[in-house]
């Protein structure tokens, strides 16, 4: 790019900026210096292939989405939470947002991921243990209750079952007599990476397409604020895939369900910008950083020359991150507010809209009260400490990691152009790169390179070439033994207890009727989200709804590989 196309584009970054809202804040270093908003090639210089960085808030947003970066509006603080019953969790929440986090993020029990009630035998001994236990909509109006649902996000990490809980959520709402169409939050709904790392499904992926597709309709046309779809690399990454291949399956998986909505006869404009994103921040720094800056620009360049996206905020790819739960150790737990800090810090430099940091604990077990104000506080020095808001992608330009942000975007390209091979030359209803993810999970094709990938680490760590402080290495250590959060058997006994009362307190017929509606729907090409709706109203159980519609359309069993 030559100087003076680089001069205009930074007068249109300034306009921008000029007239986007900042926040009231000290944009000085920790010595009183001011520093620009952003950075780029000195004046009257040409820096050849500048058009794959450019400048905040414009094509290709390598450097971000907005032109004021951080200095519009800072990252969302979004603990990610849930254990026990409603109630415990209620408290947890108050917690969060009492003390300064910005959103929340719903951890589901087993049970419920898996589309089961409390009371169901397959849930014995997993009730509220690895997140909360909802079956009703009472205990999503148990679990929100005192928290106004219009005023702050929420996020719901759960695919299988996430239709019907969401529906929950929607009830719970009307409830507090929240407009819907004011709701604002992220619902995960992400099927094709269950069956690609987390395995957590209920039926084939064509039933759950239908109703991810029936979702989409339904959030564009009544909440348009609410994203329907958080595209998930987290759990790719955490079954031991490399940033590239999070990365490239992930952008896949979001490129089917792009192709979902168009198959559906929407607007790409409208829809797109419904779709969010969910990384993992791991622990190779800049890696993770160049594969943030990454994501953006294949994004927008595909939502733009492959689907023929128009609106600016349909190119934006807007992501949630977590830190690296894999990378926890039990060894010396406490080693892992540092690992965390680290990872948080690479998801801020390379642009997070909002994000989760775990807690010291949570290899061991669900996070203590002390231990989830550590992991929020470690954001908040972050946010407020350090001065990285002041300056829009500050490693923009670094030899370092442009170089890397390039490689990662080439591997991520051959691994598109495969998925869509897997898929043959013959048309798909849905369109070609649904086609090819199909063929990869029926092939076990994603699986087997994840595992490749995990098996590879793993030998690099017990032959020493990887280091893990306290694992491998440095493993002498004077701490203690940490005290850790334990859920007792008496969660399980008492949410059965008042599943039970609640099944008594109801019209079972109305009940019945609703769920066979619902099924009855699920027959033609109707929209199944109001006869859903209208089953929770009748305070139908998550179990009840998702029994109904097994029975219609089969479980999903993963083919046997060696």
């Amino acid at each position: 790019m030559n100087a003076d196309e680089i001069a205009a584009g930074r007068a249109r970054w300034q306009a921008r900026y000029d007239a986007a809202r900042k926040r009231d804040a000290d944009f000085t270093t920790l010595s009183g210096v001011t520093v620009q908003p952003v950075y780029g090639p000195p004046e009257g210089t040409a820096y050849p292939g500048f058009e794959r960085i450019g400048w905040p808030g414009e094509f290709p947003y390598t450097r971000g989405l907005h032109p004021t970066g951080y200095r519009g509006r800072a990252w969302t603080i979004r603990q990610f939470a849930g254990f026990g019953n409603a109630q415990q969790t209620n408290e947890r929440y108050k917690m969060i947002l009492g003390a300064g986090g910005g959103g929340l993020s719903v951890a589901f029990d087993m049970p419920t991921l898996m589309g089961r009630d409390s009371d169901d035998p397959q849930a014995l001994g997993e009730v509220g243990h690895c997140g909360v236990a909802v079956d009703t909509a009472a205990d999503m109006e148990t679990l929100f209750d005192g928290i106004d649902l219009a005023g702050v996000t929420t996020s719901m990490t759960i695919s299988g079952p996430a239709v019907p809980v969401f529906c929950m959520y929607l009830v719970a709402a009307e409830r507090q007599g929240v407009d819907l169409s004011r709701l604002d939050g992220t619902l995960q709904t992400d099927i094709f990476k269950e069956y690609i790392a987390q395995k957590e499904w209920l039926f084939d992926p064509e039933p759950h397409l239908r109703l991810i597709g029936d979702l989409m309709e339904y959030c564009a046309a009544e909440i348009p604020r609410y994203k329907p779809l958080s595209v998930s690399g987290y759990h790719i990454r955490e079954a031991g895939s490399t940033a590239a291949q999070e990365l490239a399956y992930t952008l896949a998986d979001g490129f089917g369900y792009v192709e979902l909505g168009l198959s559906r006869g929407l607007d790409v404009n409208v829809f797109a910008p419904g779709l969010s994103f969910f990384f993992d921040a791991h622990l190779d720094f800049f890696e993770e950083i160049a594969k943030f800056r990454a994501a953006r620009r294949i994004w927008a360049r595909w939502l733009r020359d492959v689907y023929g996206a128009t609106s600016e905020k349909a190119l934006w790819l807007r992501f949630h991150t977590q830190t690296a739960g894999v990378s926890l150790t039990a060894q010396q737990p406490v080693n892992n507010v540092v690992r965390t800090a680290v990872e948080a810090l690479a998801a801020v430099l390379g642009g997070t809209n909002s994000l989760h940091t775990n807690a010291l604990d949570e290899t061991l077990a669900l996070p203590t009260d002390e231990s989830a104000e550590i992991a929020l506080r470690t954001q908040q020095v972050l946010m407020e400490e350090i001065g990285v808001t002041n300056v829009a992608d500050p490693l923009g330009g670094s030899w370092y990691v442009e170089a890397l942000t390039d490689a990662i975007e080439a591997e991520a390209e051959a691994i598109f152009a495969r998925i869509r091979q897997l898929g043959g030359e013959g048309p798909h209803q849905i369109g070609p790169m649904t086609s090819g993810i199909l063929r990869g999970i029926e092939d076990g094709w994603f699986t087997g390179h994840i595992a490749e990938s995990a098996f590879t680490y793993q030998q690099a760590l017990e032959k020493g070439d990887k280091k893990i402080v306290g694992v491998n290495c440095h493993t002498g250590t004077t701490a203690k033994e940490l005290e850790i959060l334990r859920i007792s058997h008496e969660v399980e006994l008492e949410q059965r207890r008042v599943l039970a009362e609640r099944k008594a307190a109801r019209d079972d017929a109305a009940v019945t009727a609703a769920v066979q509606r619902m099924v009855e729907v699920s027959r033609t090409g109707g929209n199944m989200i109001p006869p859903m709706l209208d089953a929770v109203r009748a305070e139908a159980t998550l179990g009840e709804i998702c029994d109904a519609l097994r029975a219609e359309w089969g479980t999903y069993r993963e083919p046997a590989r060696f």
